[in-house]
């Protein structure tokens, strides 16, 4: 697997980008992978995969349970065979690693314009899913969900709903504290 310099990928930046495609380099590399998959399903779940990389690495460490996580929910909702999708979340992740700050609102607004309202919906859930992977949802976490949510157009009483499912594993409403003596 070829990493792509930062000097590649500004290059990239500045050439044009088709007319009508929000394409991103992240989405582009995870796209060539799936080259099997019609283009369009292809990007999709290359940017849905990118989002949920958003989130696993919003308190700088993706734990082996989200990882395993988003493989599943990637494998799922792209219905793809295992390996082709532990292969798309371990793209995601070095994609979000090496460019997370630049990339993270084009691919979110990329998927936001190819994905129904339905669509966006379902990531929302599978953001919270990954977040809670490990039985604790960070601030960090909380705060980037909230981002994508608004990125993403959800209405807030929907992002409300869905968050509130996920109440017991909020570390922030957690009241975990030292036994008194």
């Amino acid at each position: 697997m070829r990493v792509v310099s930062i000097l590649e990928w500004l290059a990239a930046m500045r050439s044009p980008a088709p007319v009508g495609h929000g394409d991103t380099d992240t989405v582009r590399r995870i796209v060539t992978e799936l080259d099997k998959l019609e283009p369009e399903r292809a990007r999709y779940v290359a940017a849905f995969a990118y989002v949920l990389s958003r989130v696993a690495g919003a308190d700088l460490h993706i734990s082996d349970v989200e990882a395993a996580t988003m493989t599943a929910v990637v494998q799922r909702v792209g219905r793809l065979p295992e390996e082709q999708a532990i292969l798309v979340v371990e793209i995601a992740k070095g994609q979000n690693r090496l460019f997370g700050g630049t990339e993270n609102f084009l691919v979110t607004r990329e998927f936001r314009d190819i994905a129904s309202d339905v669509q966006r919906r379902e990531l929302l859930e599978c953001l919270f899913s990954v977040a809670a992977a490990d039985e604790a949802i960070s601030a960090e976490e909380e705060a980037q969900i909230s981002q994508i949510a608004s990125e993403l157009g959800v209405p807030r009483d929907e992002y409300l709903t869905v968050r509130l499912a996920y109440s017991a594993q909020r570390t922030i409403l957690r009241q975990d504290r030292a036994p008194s003596n």
